[in-house]
């Protein structure tokens, strides 16, 4: 990943993790006249799909004011910034090889620092991680790249298993009871209605810091 944002998580995790929350990694976007520095955090062994508690606003406001202070001190990062503190959400960033291979088995969307094969985005299944190298499975053939070559990731989240998007059969029909039309000698219209439900679970404070 971006050696700013990797130097900058390695300086904020410790603070983190004093507040019993993990930081799964950062973002710098650098702007003209300023940058965004957005961090991830998490927290530990949580799974809200299980009902236990996962990253509250409170948990993002106390890492903020924490991490601000910690930043005031070292100053990374020269000119104005602007933090944001974040839960992963639903499409959560991949940061670490130990972040793909706890997602094993899950689709990712993923950029590439330079290209291979051919390309510079992929999408495809987590399969493996084996040293610094991730395994995907991309159109049914399988694709080892570098993690060193991983420039950003993200797992794409399963609409239908999340309960925001009607399951879909092996045709691509809604498999809900019920929802099965019969054929018809009519001339069916094609379905306009394509945009995919979207979900964020991001809580974000934004106070700005300059040199």
């Amino acid at each position: 990943m971006a050696d700013k944002a990797s130097t900058i998580t390695e300086l904020l995790a410790p603070t983190v993790e004093a507040l019993g929350l993990e930081l799964l990694g950062a973002e710098y976007l650098p702007t003209p006249g300023s940058a965004v520095l957005r961090l991830y955090i998490d927290r530990p062994g949580a799974d809200p799909a299980a009902g236990e508690q996962g990253v509250t606003i409170e948990d993002c406001e106390a890492v903020s004011r924490e991490v601000s202070a910690r930043l005031d001190v070292e100053d990374p990062i020269s000119g104005h910034y602007t933090l944001e503190v974040s839960s992963p959400g639903v499409d959560r960033p991949l940061f670490a090889p130990a972040q793909f291979a706890r997602f094993a088995g899950e689709t990712a969307k993923v950029g590439l620092k330079l290209p291979q094969d051919g390309r510079r985005r992929l999408q495809g299944r987590i399969v493996a991680v084996e040293g610094g190298t991730v395994s995907f499975e991309v159109d049914g053939r399988p694709l080892a790249v570098a993690f060193d070559n991983i420039d950003r990731a993200r797992l794409v989240p399963d609409w239908a298993a999340l309960g925001l998007a009607p399951a879909r059969d092996a045709s691509g029909r809604d498999a809900r009871p019920g929802k099965q039309k019969k054929p018809s000698g009519r001339k069916q219209r094609p379905d306009t209605q394509g945009n995919q439900p979207q979900a964020t679970n991001r809580a974000a404070d934004g106070p700005s810091s300059s040199e």
